[in-house]
């Protein structure tokens, strides 16, 4: 990793740390999930914990994606719309490093909105259920750290090609949202017909969701499953970046 690329991170997060709506909007994204179980736990699924329990891993699922949405839209998208991307790139930094640098922001942003995410649940667990918490808190750690934070990462990466594939923000909104839709229906999915993730449990955004259910539920999943998982999430992540590179390499692309 070249200093460029820490260099043009760091930029990217100062600046959208002053974008006080983004963040906020970001935010309650990410405490949707938990706000939404809460509700629901109080309702007549009170019962029924392995359905909260499903549905406060498919929102954490969610968070990884909208968490860098406004983000790697803006550093993408939106500098070509306000034409800063093609001056960018005619200074001495390559577009990999570019692309790296601005992935490694998405990143950080991702990271903070499942973060806040998992905090939400702990929150939520802690109010209803505490002793499922106590009882779980390590795995749930352990899984979070090898299933949600790689996919955080491969997010960041499909988000910022599929940004860079784009000329406006209206065109790049409309694409991130078909991005995030996957995540959603996956986890819904999940929810309602959990037979339906067996035998999928090394496929990055599958695996996140049966994990951290599993998690959550205090049942065992290997450990050597849960690194293999981790492993191809992050492998995963280079085609995307690869190809975030090529389009931002392209000078007659981007003048269009």
């Amino acid at each position: 990793m070249s200093g460029r690329s820490l260099v043009v991170a760091r930029k990217e997060i100062v600046d959208h740390l002053r974008d006080r709506r983004s963040l906020l909007s970001g935010a309650l994204y990410s405490l949707m999930g938990p706000l939404v179980v809460l509700a629901v736990s109080a309702g007549p699924t009170a019962d029924k914990p392995a359905l909260l329990l499903s549905m406060m891993s498919a929102f954490a699922l969610v968070s990884v994606f909208t968490g860098g949405m406004a983000v790697a839209m803006d550093i993408t998208a939106g500098e070509r719309e306000r034409r800063s991307l093609v001056p960018l790139l005619l200074t001495p930094v390559a577009s990999r490093e570019l692309v790296l640098g601005k992935w490694l922001a998405t990143c950080a942003f991702a990271l903070g909105a499942l973060a806040i995410n998992i905090a939400g649940v702990v929150a939520v667990m802690t109010f209803r259920s505490p002793e499922l918490l106590t009882a779980n808190a390590a795995p749930l750690a352990w899984w979070v750290l090898l299933g949600l934070a790689p996919l955080a990462c491969l997010a960041a990466a499909v988000e910022l090609f599929a940004s860079a594939a784009c000329r406006t923000m209206k065109e790049a909104n409309t694409a991130l949202t078909f991005v995030v839709f996957v995540p959603m229906l996956v986890g819904m999915l999940v929810v309602f017909y959990p037979m339906a993730g067996n035998g999928w449990l090394a496929l990055p955004v599958v695996g996140q969701q049966l994990v951290v259910e599993r998690a959550l539920a205090g049942m065992p999943v290997p450990v050597t499953q849960g690194v293999i998982l981790a492993l191809l999430t992050a492998v995963a992540a280079v085609p995307a970046l690869a190809a975030a590179a090529r389009i931002m390499g392209r000078g007659d692309r981007l003048a269009a």
